[in-house]
């Protein structure tokens, strides 16, 4: 008989671009990207740190190209996505959290934290698109959500509202971009271990809060993350678009 083929996770001759690459879970999946064989473009606003993952990745034979762009600067990224792209990969972790208890909230913060992790987000994922059509070709769109996209959680009201509308507009996309083979997903980590997280780690109510709920009784690292990102941009994940891949250790599962 002849036997079924893995379809294969590797991603060489593909171009992707990562965003939060700096440093956290944006830098590990552009590390991991690479790893696959994908060129990188690595973005975010910190440009010396992205030049010296960019050498790491190189030295080990890797294609990693650093980019210094903000995107909330939505004028700039368009300009970069027409001149760079298409993309056949875009993986966007950029991000940012205020955590406040929700009556402590102020508009400042409100609007700072939407406008990273869900315009931002958005119209990212529609430009990459846009190029991905005018070009006729497929790909992957991948955006870091949160665990917290579809839980509760202490001083979490607006951070959880901004995944919770990353989650809904990646549906929507999904539904619309599936005719032109273009798939569209999300990836819903728990707790990772970074300079994001860091505060919360640090205060022993929060960190009892957290340990108590991850059901393989530990927190994540960034490593963890690393796998999921290379199986949705690759043939492997070929069938999957509009839904969430959930990285928590068992946390949503009561």
């Amino acid at each position: 008989m002849t036997l079924p083929q893995t379809p294969s996770f590797r991603l060489d001759g593909k171009s992707a671009l990562v965003t939060g690459a700096s440093s956290g879970i944006g830098a590990a999946c552009a590390v991991a990207l690479a790893q696959a064989g994908a060129h990188v473009f690595a973005a975010a606003r910190r440009g010396d740190k992205l030049e010296g993952l960019a050498k790491d990745v190189q030295a080990e034979g890797g294609k990693m190209t650093p980019v210094s762009l903000d995107v909330t600067d939505h004028d700039a990224m368009a300009t970069f996505i027409e001149a760079s792209g298409p993309f056949d990969i875009l993986l966007n972790s950029a991000g940012m959290a205020r955590h406040s208890p929700s009556m402590d909230t102020t508009e400042d913060d409100f609007d700072a934290v939407v406008d990273i992790n869900l315009k931002s987000a958005y119209f990212l994922s529609q430009r990459v698109a846009k190029g991905l059509i005018k070009a006729g070709k497929p790909g992957s769109i991948i955006n870091i959500s949160s665990q917290m996209a579809l839980v509760g959680g202490i001083e979490r009201a607006v951070y959880s509202a901004t995944k919770a509308g990353v989650e809904g507009f990646t549906r929507g996309m999904a539904i619309e971009l599936g005719p032109h083979q273009i798939r569209i997903n999300t990836i819903c980590p728990t707790f990772i271990v970074t300079a994001l997280t860091q505060a919360s780690f640090d205060d022993p109510v929060k960190r009892e809060w957290i340990e108590s709920k991850i059901k393989l009784g530990r927190v994540g690292e960034v490593e963890d993350i690393m796998g999921a990102a290379v199986f949705l941009a690759s043939d492997a994940a070929a069938l999957i678009t509009g839904t969430a891949l959930v990285v928590d250790g068992g946390w949503t599962a009561d």
